[in-house]
């Protein structure tokens, strides 16, 4: 049975969430199914974690395609929702646990959503998350296109990580032309993959281009959630009502297969990178 997003589950009173609550869209928190924990304790113990920062809510995004191509199936990834929900509960840790994935891009990406063998995030059918290659540079337009014209609106994950996307403004300005959003780490922004990325990071933000921000947190050693502290330096050094937008707001939005609200320019507090 799919578990919904509602005002309960979320701490969402009046149709605003607070900033100590936040919806994860992106997290590697399901027990032995890729890169993220290898058991159920140490996927409570990144869900105790999740909650610690701040988080009501996540998506569970492990990966499909791409090397993972094959045993990850969405019948298979819904069950071990169901499961550590279940575990969850018992425990007495406040977190709901959403289905979804992060699916390596792929050409076979239409026909596999058609035939329910890939999943859209939190199982709603509105929103898929895309993982570009890691090295290689592709102009997946053709599959933006596609995946629109099924009225499935694509958000490509952590844009600023891809050295292949360095340069390449005219071909993200087109992707988010083509209705596409992008979702950057909320690590990203605190420097924890080098300065590199913390520039790029920094600069979608402050370019607009940025819709959303999630931890994809997989362990609690070099990839753990960061959530309040990217909240917390996006309010400090551009303001508070962005980082509301893209920490809290357009989260929500994608957990409940609502339309992103639009990210505009914000006005920079200071100059760095």
């Amino acid at each position: 049975m799919r578990r919904s997003l509602d005002k309960e589950s979320t701490g969402d009173q009046g149709g605003r969430l607070r900033a100590s609550q936040y919806v994860d869209v992106h997290c590697h928190c399901l027990p032995d199914l890729d890169d993220g924990p290898s058991t159920m304790p140490e996927a409570v113990a990144l869900c105790r974690a999740l909650v610690n920062d701040g988080i009501a809510a996540v998506i569970a995004t492990p990966h499909q395609l791409g090397r993972f191509d094959g045993p990850y199936t969405a019948a298979k990834i819904r069950l071990a929702v169901a499961d550590l929900n279940r575990t969850l509960s018992e425990q007495r840790i406040p977190l709901t646990v959403l289905s979804g994935a992060d699916v390596r891009v792929d050409e076979r990406i239409p026909q596999l959503l058609k035939s329910d063998c890939i999943l859209t995030l939190a199982d709603t059918g509105k929103y898929i998350l895309l993982e570009l290659p890691d090295v290689v540079f592709v102009d997946i337009e053709p599959l933006i296109e596609e995946l629109v014209a099924l009225k499935v609106t694509p958000i490509i994950s952590h844009p600023e990580r891809h050295n292949s996307l360095a340069g390449r403004s005219e071909m993200i300005s087109k992707w988010l032309g083509h209705s596409a959003h992008l979702q950057i780490t909320a690590s990203s922004l605190a420097g924890c993959f080098g300065s590199q990325v913390e520039t790029a990071a920094w600069r979608l933000l402050r370019s607009g281009w940025a819709s959303l921000v999630a931890t994809d947190s997989h362990d609690l050693n070099g990839r753990r959630p960061l959530m309040r502290e990217a909240f917390r330096l996006i309010s400090t050094r551009l303001n508070e009502d962005l980082a509301r937008l893209v920490c809290i707001e357009n989260p929500a939005r994608v957990a409940k297969g609502q339309d992103l609200l639009p990210v505009w320019p914000p006005k920079q507090r200071e100059v760095d990178g």
